[in-house]
């Protein structure tokens, strides 16, 4: 069994962010030469996401919408986390979108449903963050 990691890094200009890292995923998969297995992509920070969807830019309206109404960033004081940050609503929007996904690796390809894309989601931005990409197989 063959094992590869990689990790990427970003460093957005918006607080809030989403980013279609399938390209760089493949990538990872080609350099790994499993042809069957397992890919883990994981955001290594806790106001950051990794998910799987549609690459649709109302949909990703939607999303940052949907997720403002749930955790929405003002007002700061209403957070007990914020004495001291202002960050707590990133933490919450990570937990709705999820910390990682686990994509099927058949015949050297990552095996997608139909528009599925990985995204990486950022929701407290403008620092370096990573993601880190795992595969395992044959």
């Amino acid at each position: 069994m063959k094992s590869y990691t990689k990790e990427l890094w970003f460093n957005t200009a918006k607080e809030r962010e989403f980013i279609n890292i399938t390209g760089e995923v493949e990538k990872a998969l080609a350099e790994s030469g499993v042809r069957e297995g397992l890919c883990l992509v994981n955001a290594m920070h806790i106001t950051s996401s990794v998910f799987i969807n549609d690459d649709e830019a109302g949909l990703h309206h939607d999303f940052d919408v949907w997720l403002e109404k749930l955790a929405p960033h003002e007002p700061v004081s209403s957070y007990r986390h914020n004495r001291g940050e202002e960050n707590a609503d990133a933490h919450m929007k990570r937990q709705l979108m999820g910390r990682e996904v686990v994509v099927a690796i058949t015949e050297g390809r990552l095996h997608f449903g139909t528009w599925e894309q990985i995204f990486y989601g950022e929701f407290d931005g403008r620092r370096r963050k990573r993601v880190l990409i795992k595969i395992i197989g044959g």
